[in-house]
């Protein structure tokens, strides 16, 4: 009979699982994220794992983590320090211990802490033969070694398992445990479990008692005797599910095909991060979608390119090498004037550089990474959820302005998920791809012997309004036309080399561009304090995955009673019409980056604004503390005044509930 457990109420509560790069801590920590999803918890995960195969075992290297923020209230982040760690093994514990926070719990698989791994994650001792010592490194800390290798293998024994495959279900064991410590639902995974591993009787059978074991040794040990509540988040009405970037924005760019009644057409390459974007829209045949797998980045996106010139949505996905490669066909896209959506899932660079860490350094490479004067409109989402909206925006702006279109998203979005209200497809915006479908320009012979009808197609006329030129499907009887590489000539899309057409069509294309920004919703501007500019003197201002970091900073600053405003683009190239209006109206503007400044020099060369930079190049989000704590200082330089942000900012003291987001 279990003794009796205390259960204490939490607000919210930050895991992260850690191990090697082999015992399963992204499905673990997937699983754990489903059931938080299913309870109705406000949630942002963080998966980080190495960019190897299989990574060196037992090394820092090859540590893989997967950290995730559930609260029961609307949350921004995957969070800067977590409450609970699980290390499976000396690499996993060294790893992550600098980020915790003390008073945090640690879970630790004292299987795996043998000399030989103690070895390679460079201790000379083991940390848990000095618990409570004068040197014990993990003191502060509530520390919990489990056998989890030991009792799981016991657990799994009538399987019939050797040793080494029941050891794998320790992850199972692990997040059966954090399960009944946090009231997780266990039903989803058991489902989840049953379907994965329903052709090998022996694995499914092992991992469900793995799990069950799991629970179970919370429910009846003396180790752990306090569980913990997490409420469900208040949201508004509506069906949630949760969903990661990749996934989100491949549904949207199905969508933007429903909308504009078009099949789309996917060329492309696989390249971490993106390539879970090919591996969804593959399975949606049903919704008219194509998708090919080419040889290399270059045929990818030359046919995404015959796609569009065939009439059909057409996309192409890569990280920034692939970008790097696409360039040309990019500017091929800017000169025939073919709607293109080219999505940038970017990654820690340069060269192959950091292939499963997350960066946003290729803003600049975006804007102007083509020979010649080639303008693309670049959209960014902010969110794994916002990739859903981003994807059909950069699809209404392609179509509708006959234009290659960024998307930017990073591995932050890619990979991390959030619950997603599911929109209805009626609400989403109308795309309409006004196909050409007859003749459009009069002659000189329809002019003096006909009745002055339109008697030729002109592929290069332009819209008034838009300056998008006509699209029309190859085989339309009568609107027979050619485009290519070289220069058009103004209307008539010949080739001309002249050099008044040349600067005239250059100054069309960009303006068209510029024109984007004549559809575009005004600036929402996050300012309790007030109308812009009459209260806080310090505006935040940011693009992409950067929006749940700078909105929890600003949090952090507002509750330690200080005034700072925040505004956030999901358009880049054109800027929206009252940016500039905005920035002028506050004394200070902070842009933080996971980059060395590349939106601040955007802004400092348009708008002639003091835009200071707060950029980190780690790999991983901006931390909501640090990042609070630069929002201080600015407010202080601004208001002349001294700023202490107190428990709100950095230095957090160990019980530091309620202190991270609102």
């Amino acid at each position: 009979m279990s003794q009796t457990k205390q259960v204490k109420q939490l607000d919210r509560v930050i895991i992260r699982f850690a191990g090697d790069s082999g015992d399963g801590m992204q499905l673990t920590g997937d699983r754990f994220t489903q059931g938080s999803a299913v309870f109705g918890n406000d949630l942002v995960t963080l998966p980080n794992f190495p960019a190897e195969i299989r990574a060196p075992q037992g090394t820092i290297p090859g540590v893989s983590s997967f950290q995730i923020h559930f609260a029961d209230h609307d949350i921004l982040t995957a969070g800067d320090r977590p409450d609970v760690l699980v290390a499976m093994n000396p690499a996993a514990l060294k790893a992550n211990l600098g980020d915790l926070p003390k008073g945090a719990t640690i879970i630790v698989d004292t299987a795996d802490f043998t000399k030989r791994n103690l070895d390679k994650a460079g201790y000379e001792s083991n940390p848990l033969d000095k618990l409570g010592e004068v040197d014990d490194i993990l003191s502060g800390f509530q520390v919990q070694p489990v056998d989890l290798t030991g009792i799981t293998v016991e657990a799994v024994k009538e399987f019939g398992l050797s040793r080494k495959d029941a050891s794998r279900a320790k992850n199972m064991f692990a997040l059966g445990l954090l399960s009944w410590m946090y009231g997780r639902p266990t039903e989803p995974t058991i489902a989840f479990l049953e379907k994965k591993f329903a052709k090998v009787p022996a694995i499914l059978g092992a991992n469900i008692a793995a799990f069950k074991a799991g629970w179970n040794y919370g429910e009846t040990t003396e180790t752990f005797v306090v569980q913990y509540e997490v409420k469900p988040a208040k949201m508004r009405p509506g069906t949630y599910r949760n969903i990661t970037g990749n996934l989100a924005l491949a549904y949207g760019l199905v969508a933007a095909g429903v909308r504009a009644d078009l099949p789309v057409f996917l060329g492309s390459y696989p390249i971490t991060p993106a390539s879970d974007i090919l591996h969804e829209l593959a399975r949606h045949k049903s919704f008219g979608v194509t998708t090919f797998q080419a040889e290399d980045e270059i045929a990818g996106i030359g046919a995404a390119v015959g796609a569009a010139f065939a009439g059909q949505l057409a996309v192409t996905t890569t990280s920034g090498p692939g970008i790097a490669l696409k360039g040309e066909a990019i500017g091929l896209a800017v000169m025939t004037e073919l709607p293109l959506v080219v999505v940038n899932v970017q990654r820690g660079g340069p060269s192959t550089g950091l292939p499963t860490k997350t960066e946003q350094s290729d803003l600049l490479q975006a804007m102007y990474g083509r020979n010649g004067e080639a303008p693309v409109p670049i959209v960014a989402a902010q969110s794994p959820g916002d990739c859903f909206a981003a994807a059909v925006e950069a699809a209404r702006i392609a179509i509708t302005y006959r234009t290659p279109v960024f998307l930017l998203t990073d591995g932050y979005l890619a990979n991390g998920s959030e619950p997603w209200a599911i929109p209805d497809v009626a609400d989403l915006p109308d795309i309409d791809p006004d196909f050409a479908t007859g003749p459009n320009h009069v002659s000189a012979k329809s002019q003096n012997d006909g009745d002055g009808a339109p008697d030729e197609y002109w592929p290069y006329l332009r819209d008034p309004e838009t300056l998008a030129r006509p699209w029309a499907i190859p085989g339309t009887p009568g609107l027979e036309h050619r485009i290519g590489g070289l220069e058009k000539g103004d209307g008539h899309g010949n080739i001309s080399y002249d050099p008044a057409n040349h600067d005239k069509m250059v100054r069309i294309r960009a303006e068209k561009v510029q024109r984007i920004a004549d559809g575009l919703d005004p600036l929402r501007v996050d300012d309790p304090s007030g109308p812009p500019g009459d209260g806080a003197k310090v505006l935040v201002i940011g693009w992409g995955s950067t929006y749940g970091p700078i909105g929890a900073a600003c949090r952090r600053v507002r509750r330690a009673g200080y005034d700072v405003a925040q505004v956030h683009l999901r358009h880049i190239n054109p800027f929206p019409k009252d940016l500039g209006d905005i920035l002028s109206r506050y004394d200070k503007v902070l842009v933080p980056e996971m980059n060395l400044g590349q939106l601040s020099r955007l802004l400092r060369a348009e708008y002639l604004v003091d835009a200071q930079g707060y950029n980190h190049v780690y790999g991983l989000p901006l931390k909501a503390a640090e990042l609070a704590e630069a929002i201080g200082r600015l407010i202080g330089d601004a208001e002349g005044r001294e700023v202490e942000l107190g428990e709100h900012g950095l230095n957090l003291p160990a019980d530091h509930e309620n202190t991270e987001e609102a």
